[in-house]
């Protein structure tokens, strides 16, 4: 079964800075769950099938105007039929003002009335991504997550290969770290996923033989970050004799983390090889992928064992007929 996920309603109050027009008794242990939200239109015309209640209701402008084109009494029982149905919270955009019919119906039912002076678009925009983030799947994983070259490097592999020295090197080269020893990967679209630390171990690594360092403390503010989405994994192991390596990188391998093919290299850890500068290399060379040059393809193609064409010599040609 699925983890369900929450976060408070409060929270989401004082981070986007909403106003409480009403507030129940136990609005301090309501939770929002869904991370869609809804306008509605449709229960105002009288259609309440297929309605989630989990969802926050906004109320924008075309949504006000279209009450103002009913009787009072009209007006209660349209009210009526939202708030019986219990939504996790209202939302009331553009600085407007809540008929009193909504406060009658929110008090009986107990339904928390927000308003914001944002345009509904902007605010219904801002709140779909905040609860992206915030309800994502998630998992841990031990390694250590790095921005090298703006390319979010997962680095995997057993403890004492070397992870976190390796971050340390990474660093002291003018990279970012972002976490060591436990990562935490969220899956925020159907093709994005993002890595962070939890908050009580951020910005700490653990070096066998010294303890632990802050590297925020000692490298400076530039030498962290926050999160950053993850476009490639590193995956250290130690040298075995005899096992075959790629060598060439013509095709990549993926690894599946939370649903989403992720490339990976799987690097080998031996006396004298600097696995920064490797790192850097294989960071360089998956955003040159990315931007559709393969350098292995490039090498076959100079040595005429393909016929393929590779985007950077089209670019030269479409150059030279200029």
């Amino acid at each position: 079964m699925d983890t369900q996920y929450s976060v408070s309603l409060n929270k989401i109050i004082e981070t986007h800075g909403f106003e409480v027009a009403y507030a129940p008794e136990d609005i301090h242990n309501r939770a929002v769950i869904s991370p869609d939200v809804n306008r509605p239109g449709l229960i105002f015309s009288g259609f309440d099938k297929f309605f989630d209640s989990h969802r926050i209701q906004f109320l924008g402008a075309q949504e006000m105007t279209y009450l103002k084109m009913f009787s009072p009494d009209e007006v209660r029982e349209k009210v009526k039929l939202l708030m019986s149905l219990k939504p996790v919270a209202v939302l009331l955009t553009r600085d407007q003002e809540f008929p009193s019919a909504f406060y009658e119906f929110a008090k009986e039912y107990e339904v928390p009335l927000l308003k914001s002076k944002d345009s509904t678009s902007n605010c219904m925009s801002t709140l779909i991504s905040y609860l992206n983030i915030e309800l994502a799947p998630r998992i841990t994983r031990h390694g250590v997550f790095v921005e090298v070259h703006g390319e979010g490097v997962l680095i995997l592999g057993e403890s004492g290969v070397g992870k976190s020295e390796t971050a340390l090197e990474l660093i002291k080269r003018g990279h970012r770290l972002i976490a060591d020893d436990a990562v935490e990967i969220r899956r925020t679209s159907s093709r994005t996923i993002v890595g962070s630390a939890p908050d009580n171990i951020r910005h700490f690594i653990e070096l066998r033989g010294v303890g632990i360092i802050n590297a925020r403390r000692i490298f400076g503010v530039g030498a962290v970050k926050l999160t950053e989405k993850i476009d490639m994994v590193i995956q250290l192991e130690p040298w075995e004799e005899g096992k075959t390596y790629e060598r060439l990188g013509i095709d990549s391998e993926y690894t599946n983390i939370l649903g989403i093919e992720v490339p990976i290299s799987v690097v080998p850890v031996q006396p004298g090889r600097n696995l920064s500068i490797i790192i850097e290399a294989a960071a360089m060379n998956n955003r040159q992928k990315k931007m559709g040059y393969n350098a292995a393809r490039q090498l076959l193609h100079n040595l005429g064992m393909t016929d393929d064409v590779v985007p950077e010599q089209k670019e030269l040609e479409i150059w030279h007929d200029f």
